[in-house]
């Protein structure tokens, strides 16, 4: 009993953790982001496809990956152009302690439809947040920025029918997190018996 007493404190306590909220000071341990891949990995699947592909950036690795995302922002935006937007690319992921990259390798694609790995990616995803609230570690997962650039794919080891899927920023928070919100699930369910 005491496991799913566990387990569900860490469910119900799991909260994104925004740039703001990041602790600058303090490195997540590449123990932890490492314990966070490996229990993404063991996410469901469909055929055993394994659909999740991550680049993991820490250190100056973070400053290649905004340096390149403000770039190719750059070059993609044209007249949309916004120097807030570019400044904000190159500015906030030098608060976290490690972005992970968050990609779907496009596999069967005869006989399993895209958005089944595309589920698969956000339950692993989904594992690496649990885990790293199981450890105090804050993280979000962004879709913002250059998330739906098909040219961004090649930076990230994709190929064509591959997709980036965002983000997860991951970082110490400052202080004590908010309680999180939902609406009753009774709200949300139809029992059918």
């Amino acid at each position: 009993m005491i496991k799913t007493e566990i387990l569900n404190d860490v469910i119900k306590n799991r909260r994104s953790v925004f740039v703001a909220q990041f602790d600058t000071e303090r490195k997540v341990e590449d123990k932890i982001i490492e314990q966070m891949l490996e229990n993404a990995n063991w996410a469901p699947t469909h055929y055993l496809t394994e659909p999740w592909r991550f680049v993991v950036y820490t250190g100056n690795g973070i400053k290649e990956f905004a340096h390149f995302q403000a770039e190719l922002y750059q070059q993609q935006a044209g007249d949309k152009f916004e120097q807030s937007k570019y400044d904000k690319m190159l500015k906030n992921p030098l608060s976290a302690s490690h972005i992970i990259a968050i990609g779907m390798k496009r596999h069967a694609m005869d006989k399993l439809p895209e958005i089944e790995e595309i589920c698969a990616v956000a339950a692993a995803v989904q594992n690496m947040q649990l885990t790293a609230s199981a450890y105090s570690v804050g993280c979000y997962w962004t879709t913002g920025g250059i998330t739906y650039y098909e040219s961004a794919n090649p930076f990230f080891g994709l190929e064509q029918n591959d997709k980036l899927l965002g983000f997860l920023y991951v970082a110490y928070p400052k202080g004590e997190l908010s309680l999180g919100k939902r609406k009753p699930v009774v709200d949300k369910v139809r029992w059918v018996k």
